[in-house]
């Protein structure tokens, strides 16, 4: 029999095992930069306040917006009552060939050697590129990413296992583009490496190559022997010409010498923001390549979700297929491109009317969903302290935040804190 201090015992021991768990090792993770912008908006109370540092499209009512396209492809998809199989590993075919066309150009030769998947979102393609790279590229390339960068960049390809180091692509005195920097540093880059590039609306500086700079810099990747990695996250967006958007990557395509791969989205261009739709893209060099390729894609994907998502696949198919919806949809993102132009022109002409000493043609001069103001972080906690404006600390500014009700505050706000 065991006694009643001896069974006390072993229970308190056996209580104390359990209270240590096998995850207490594990520590709390740093907050997200963004989210943090998030919430300390939502706390404050003031009906001036704005948030600046979410990258997505709001409408001038500061609404999300639905795109009609969206809406009706939507309904006509409803209406059919299709299925919910499960889609091939590579997604909905009828979906990659239209994204692939509208990405390299519909009469592009390269799109029969296209090895081509559905992928989760941007986000998603990039890490089914990382890995590809990771298992496919010679030796120990390291990816090489503009300076500054999306943040999520480096800690994609980190998980993937690859080494990520910038490369010089903002000069913060002009802010504008240091050409001759980021080539510099290309050239001397080691043969082979990872360069990644926006392929427009750069983020989060705004600021693009012209075609001209893009020659350039596809010379320098060429003769060096690098590989393009694209991210291509606002087609359509930067310009509201889809076709004007993709000349970067047409123009490495083209030329046909570097390697090119492509992460897509259509959150952005479409707003299909939740329905994570996006794909990665491969050139190859034939079309017995091509079937390589896609064999290995398949087997990258297989093991990190098995298939994609359908619903929002078929929307953004339906829509780049039925030809009074594309026509529709390049009008609304005409749209919401103009209206982001329409605000960075709203906000610099107010700054320069204020009598700013400061030089503001830069706000003009980038382009697509961010701008890079040049706000120092003690300018950026002023505003959000002072004045209830809320954005990055790097200065990032949402322009789809701004709507014609509130950009003369934001701007005479910047003005106080930049005096």
């Amino acid at each position: 029999m065991i006694s009643s201090v001896v069974r006390a015992s072993l229970l308190r021991r056996v209580v104390g095992i359990r209270a240590q768990s096998t995850w207490t090792q594990v520590k709390m993770g740093p907050p997200d930069a963004i989210l943090g912008i998030t919430e300390a908006f939502k706390r404050d109370t003031d009906p001036r306040k704005m948030n600046l540092g979410v990258g997505a499209y709001r409408t001038d009512a500061g609404s999300p917006f639905v795109l009609d396209s969206v809406t009706q492809a939507e309904n006509q998809l409803l209406h059919e009552k299709l299925d919910k199989e499960y889609l091939p590993i590579t997604g909905l075919p009828q979906f990659t060939r239209a994204a692939a066309q509208l990405a390299y150009g519909s009469s592009s030769p390269v799109l029969d050697r296209l090895a081509i998947t559905q992928s989760i979102s941007g986000t998603g393609a990039l890490r089914i590129g990382g890995a590809f790279v990771q298992r496919f590229c010679e030796g120990t390339p390291t990816v090489y990413v503009p300076g500054p960068s999306w943040g999520n960049h480096k800690a994609v390809f980190g998980d993937c296992g690859l080494t990520v180091k910038p490369y010089r692509y903002y000069d913060a005195k002009t802010r504008g583009l240091d050409l001759e920097g980021m080539l510099e540093d290309l050239s001397n880059l080691p043969r082979g490496q990872i360069v990644l590039l926006h392929a427009c609306a750069h983020n989060p500086t705004g600021v693009d190559p012209t075609p001209d700079q893009w020659a350039r810099i596809q010379s320098v990747v060429e003769e060096n022997g690098h590989v393009a990695f694209f991210d291509m996250a606002y087609q359509g967006f930067a310009t509201g010409d889809t076709d004007r958007d993709a000349h970067a990557l047409r123009t490495f395509v083209e030329a046909g010498r570097a390697p090119v791969v492509l992460a897509q989205s259509f959150a952005k261009n479409m707003g299909l923001y939740g329905e994570r739709v996006g794909t990665f893209s491969v050139v190859g060099a034939s079309r017995d390549e091509r079937a390589r390729l896609e064999s290995q894609l398949k087997i990258l994907v297989r093991p990190m979700y098995s298939n994609p998502p359908v619903h929002g696949a078929r929307i953004a198919a339906r829509v780049l297929t039925d030809p009074e919806l594309r026509s529709l949809w390049l009008s609304e993102v005409k749209l919401m491109a103009d209206r982001i132009i329409g605000m960075r022109v709203a906000l610099r002409s107010r700054l320069e009317k204020l009598g700013s000493s400061v030089a503001w043609n830069h706000i003009t001069d980038q382009i697509g969903m961010f701008c890079f103001t040049g706000l120092t972080a003690a300018q950026v906690d002023r505003l959000a302290q002072e004045f209830h404006i809320y954005l990055t600390r790097d200065g990032r500014v949402s322009m789809a935040g701004i709507t014609s009700a509130n950009v003369d505050y934001l701007a005479d706000s910047i003005h106080a804190v930049t005096q």
